[in-house]
């Protein structure tokens, strides 16, 4: 069993909100979990709508020696807990764990009551979460003496960051006098990158604690606070929520695994595939065919080739395919819509499209777009921008001209935009190539810091800040 305490002396970082989505989590995921509350005002069991009247023995009773109890009788940690789903128990506390300090001052073995009290559950549980106190006494010191690892959840703000380097220091020294190599880890918690606060403390906190910063990161999300008021873990309250996300990558991290993050690379095309692609780009490029009365949505249409081609529909007729923009290095499938436009300016290529293969003649002296009725200069840029399909990915792209840096967050990245920078090409605009999967997302773009809605986007919908989010659906 591992053995992980969630310490850190300053309330109010998430301390009970991680231990509850971390052992919900790690349950889910098929790992066997108990949830210890050495926090005497039971928050944990608040958190779980476990009903404080009537809990009868708490943790506090299974830590007491056979002389504290009336029968001479004392509880195992198996006799207290209460199941709350499937794979994931809680030993509970309530306001007498409060006497701990005092009913064993100056006795032998105090700091070794939970560890003690644990070693009769070792073998029914993968993973031990304790959820520790704000302060630094006994309690915790007994959390520390049975834990492997400690994680120190951080709230990304000033006061934090300076108390923090306090608490590693206490922590240390604890570690030092419990005689355990103990594996401590910092864990941001309440991260609102909108905020340039929050941004500044998470790059302090990985210069200067990047030997104990964990990958995975909380980001602020009021679905986590709501759960706790409805008495439910992330895992049933929003399973969809970014809330879940993290906690999820949280646990895969801790269980060895890499968090889950978005794919940013692709499998190098072959010639025939990627001379389609700048066909078909260009072919749409020239007609300006691209339909803007729906929400966008991807579906996949039989390629020439017998294969799955992707295209861009909505309720309106709408074009197949969109002009191939500059992706991001390591994206070895992408190009830039400069090289494909020069690249086709005097070629006739095959372009694919939902009806079968057209052929579609284009030279210098007399581009396909000139047959089209005039159309205006936002009509045109609305039609290059925005969010677009290719073979291997969607494409968002737009124009921002004196812009120095252009991020994209969203769904398909946990909301964290510097794992997604966009590519600017000279005189073309930024862009982005994303491979993704089935379903609905929710994304905003960050101009220079500034985080703002795609403008070469109209489906929009409110975010629990009364902001926007622009919306694109993949089908």
């Amino acid at each position: 069993m591992r053995t992980v305490a969630i310490i850190n002396q300053k309330g109010g970082c998430g301390k009970t909100t991680s231990a509850i989505n971390l052992s919900a989590c790690l349950a889910r995921l098929g790992q066997k979990t108990l949830l210890v509350d050495m926090d005497p005002q039971g928050h944990c069991g608040t958190g779980l709508a476990v009903p404080e009247e009537q809990i009868e023995r708490t943790i506090y009773d299974a830590m007491l020696e056979p002389a504290d109890t009336r029968d001479g009788r004392v509880p195992k940690i198996s006799d207290i807990v209460w199941q709350i789903a499937t794979d994931f128990d809680l030993a509970p506390s309530n306001i007498r764990l409060a006497a701990f300090e005092q009913v064993f001052a100056g006795r032998s073995g105090r700091e070794d009551r939970l560890t003690n009290a644990l070693s009769a559950v070792k073998d029914n549980y993968k993973w031990c979460i304790i959820d520790c106190p704000p302060s630094v006494g006994l309690i915790t010191f007994n959390a520390l003496k049975a834990c492997d690892e400690a994680i120190v959840p951080v709230e990304t703000g000033y006061f934090s960051l300076h108390g923090l380097t306090k608490m590693m220091e206490t922590l240390v020294m604890l570690r030092e006098r419990a005689g355990k190599d103990i594996v401590i880890r910092v864990l941001p918690t309440l991260y609102d990158t909108r905020t340039k606060l929050a941004r500044e403390v998470l790059s302090e906190l990985r210069a200067k604690f990047k030997d104990y910063l964990m990958t995975s990161t909380v980001n602020f999300n009021t679905k986590l606070k709501e759960a706790a008021s409805f008495g439910q873990p992330i895992t049933e309250y929003d399973p969809g929520s970014r809330g879940y996300k993290d906690f999820v990558n949280l646990a895969r991290e801790l269980m060895g695994a890499r968090p889950a993050e978005p794919e940013v690379a692709h499998d190098k095309m072959s010639r025939p595939q990627e001379l389609v692609q700048r066909a078909r780009a260009l072919a749409q490029l020239a007609n300006y065919q691209f339909g803007r009365n729906a929400v966008p949505t991807i579906q996949q249409t039989p390629s020439a080739g017998g294969g799955n081609v992707g295209t861009m529909q909505s309720t309106t007729a709408a074009p197949a395919m969109a002009p191939a923009l500059a992706a991001a290095p390591g994206h070895a499938a992408s190009m830039s819509a400069t090289a494909s436009l020069s690249s086709l300016s005097a070629a006739t290529m095959s372009a694919p499209t939902a009806g079968g293969i057209q052929r579609v003649a284009t030279t210098a002296t007399a581009p396909a777009a000139m047959q089209q009725p005039v159309r205006s200069t936002e009509q045109k840029l609305a039609d290059f921008y925005g969010v677009k399909q290719l073979d291997d990915g969607v494409v968002f792209s737009a124009r921002f001209d004196s812009a120095r840096q252009v991020l994209i967050a969203g769904d398909f990245n946990n909301w964290l935009p510097m794992s997604t920078p966009m590519v600017r090409t000279p005189g073309v605009g930024w862009s982005m190539k994303l491979p993704l999967s089935r379903g609905r997302y929710r994304y905003r773009f960050v101009v220079d810091g500034k985080w703002q809605t795609d403008p070469f986007n109209q489906y929009v919908e409110t975010n629990q800040f009364g902001e926007l989010n622009n919306v694109v659906e993949v089908e």
